[in-house]
């Protein structure tokens, strides 16, 4: 009962808000129990995120030369079922929150229609020495008008 309630949190917003790659699972991305290990589903939000990035605002290399990057702070996931080996995964993610140097992105892994992974991600806005500074204000503009609705 709880993941599905956690399911229905995670329903992708309006789709002009939303960033969806396509993945095909590896073998290398697989366990020994053959189904996809779960640390690399962190690793297809993490490429869904720098896609949304450059859809939806700059490309994550923009801020790189601006001398900031988006450092992540906290990671919630929930397994609801297992991708294995050539499974094709939509991996979509949305904007949730924009604060002055932090922000959080949402993720729906899905195959097919069922749901196989939901969650966020916080990032702070931190500089080249990993010291915490403030998005610059037309970005932060920019990326609230982004904001999918909660």
């Amino acid at each position: 009962m709880r993941s599905s309630a956690r399911i229905e949190a995670k329903a992708l917003p309006d789709a002009s808000l939303v960033s969806t790659i396509e993945h095909r699972v590896g073998f290398h991305e697989t366990d020994a129990m053959g189904i996809v290990h779960h640390s690399n589903y962190l690793r297809f939000c993490e490429q869904a995120r720098v896609q949304w990035l450059e859809e939806h605002d700059e490309p994550y290399t923009y801020y790189v030369d601006m001398g900031m990057h988006f450092a992540v702070t906290r990671v919630e996931l929930d397994y609801h079922r297992s991708a294995k080996f050539d499974d094709r995964l939509a991996v979509s993610t949305w904007l949730e929150v924009v604060r002055g140097a932090s922000l959080r992105m949402a993720y729906r892994i899905s195959c097919g229609d069922v749901v196989l992974v939901t969650g966020a991600t916080e990032h702070a806005a931190v500089n080249l020495e990993g010291q915490v500074r403030r998005i610059p204000k037309d970005r932060r503009q920019n990326l609230q008008a982004r904001l999918a609705a909660t």
